[in-house]
């Protein structure tokens, strides 16, 4: 039997999974309140707070036997492939100093082989965050100076996307999907015949507002904003990415506060709400042409699937099915398909199915049996 440790940092939290060859031994997350996560002036000086965390969540699970591989989420790196990487000194490298951007995911590798290291197992990552399966024509902008770039929720994506797949008789490899992830970011890809065509970055200030990011704003507003010296850029870059939607414009993450306030008639919180789940609507419906795109039978969307945090809500998950509905049966999922995407990656390794590629070289994933 082949024991299976899977970290994932995320914005405000941290989870852990065990897992015993496919069963899952524990499953465990721990919550970052905003002000806890505010005290460390960079994510980096987070990494000795969170491995505590993840050494606290495991404690007991570890008295029975050591992991036999480690694996962490993959982070901001280069654009890659997705499938398994082993973590080396350049994957950490990269991921330190904040090369190709900073997140709290980012922390996933460091956290793993650290750890690895520890007990002499190996680490890895599974398809990492900038997974870039993206068509040309998707990543073209008006502007020379900038293009659009593949940054996502591809574990989660991938995962609730081939889960629903198998529900519906369909092969994922063959099927459109719409797949929405919001959580303390927001992104929605679309999934066209098992590639990812077309996102909305999850950490570029693209797509819907979140609860914790401002999504898409008018350019014009905001480099004025930058012209008043009201914020300076880090701390314009840090409300932006972390301090805006709904926390920053009712003061709280908590989707379950937010329909609290709505019950007790408060009327604010009923319009960001609304609102929230008119944007993620919109943007879902305006992957369906990246879906169509070369398809000459203009064959319907199989599935929309909205999972990540906010999944929990069903109040909102039921606004955007209403609007949204009419491109396809909607799936929500809010089980553990991100961490079950690594776990078994990390199993398939182990047991020889898959080889992980070399992230210095950026090698093809393949499996041993193709």
């Amino acid at each position: 039997m082949y024991k299976v440790l899977v970290i994932n940092p995320g914005s405000t939290s941290t989870s852990v999974a065990l897992f015993c060859d496919e069963a899952v031994s524990l499953s465990a997350e721990v919550r970052h309140p905003r002000e806890t996560i505010d005290q460390f002036s960079s994510v980096l000086e987070q990494k000795e707070f969170r491995t505590e965390q993840v050494l606290s969540l495991i404690k007991d699970s570890l008295k029975n036997g050591l992991p036999d591989i480690v694996v962490g989420r993959g982070g901001l790196l280069r654009a890659i492939p997705g499938g398994p990487y082993s973590i080396n000194d350049e994957m950490i490298a990269d991921l330190e100093s904040g090369k190709y951007g900073v997140h709290p995911c980012n922390l996933g590798a460091m956290i793993a082989r650290e750890l690895a290291e520890k007990w002499s197992v190996p680490s890895m990552i599974m398809d990492p965050v900038v997974t870039d399966e993206m068509d040309p024509v998707a990543k073209v902008t008006g502007f020379s100076e900038i293009k659009r770039r593949s940054v996502f929720h591809a574990l989660s994506q991938r995962g609730v996307a081939r889960s629903v797949a198998a529900k519906l008789g369909v092969e994922y490899e063959k099927g459109k999907f719409i797949v929405a992830h919001i959580g303390g970011g927001a992104s929605i890809g679309a999934h066209r015949d098992g590639r990812i065509v077309d996102v909305v970055n999850a950490l570029d200030g693209e797509g819907p507002f979140s609860p914790e990011r401002s999504g898409c704003l008018p350019v014009l507003p905001v480099l004025d904003l930058i012209q008043s010296g009201k914020f300076s850029f880090d701390e314009l870059r840090k409300k932006v990415t972390s301090g805006s939607g709904i926390i920053g414009l009712l003061g709280t993450n908590d989707l379950r506060e937010v329909e609290k306030r709505i019950e007790d008639g408060d009327k604010d919180a009923a319009l960001v709400f609304d609102a929230l789940a008119y944007n993620i609507s919109k943007h879902i419906c305006s992957f369906v042409p990246a879906l169509m795109k070369g398809d000459s039978d203009k064959k319907a969307v199989n599935a929309v699937i909205i999972t990540g945090g906010v999944a929990n809500s069903k109040k909102l998950t039921c606004a955007v099915e209403e609007m949204v509905g009419m491109i396809g049966p909607v799936y929500v999922l809010t089980g553990l398909e991100e961490m079950e995407v690594m776990g078994m990656g990390g199993l398939s390794v182990l047991r020889g199915e898959l080889i992980p590629a070399d992230y210095s070289n950026g090698s093809i994933i393949n499996s041993t049996e193709s």
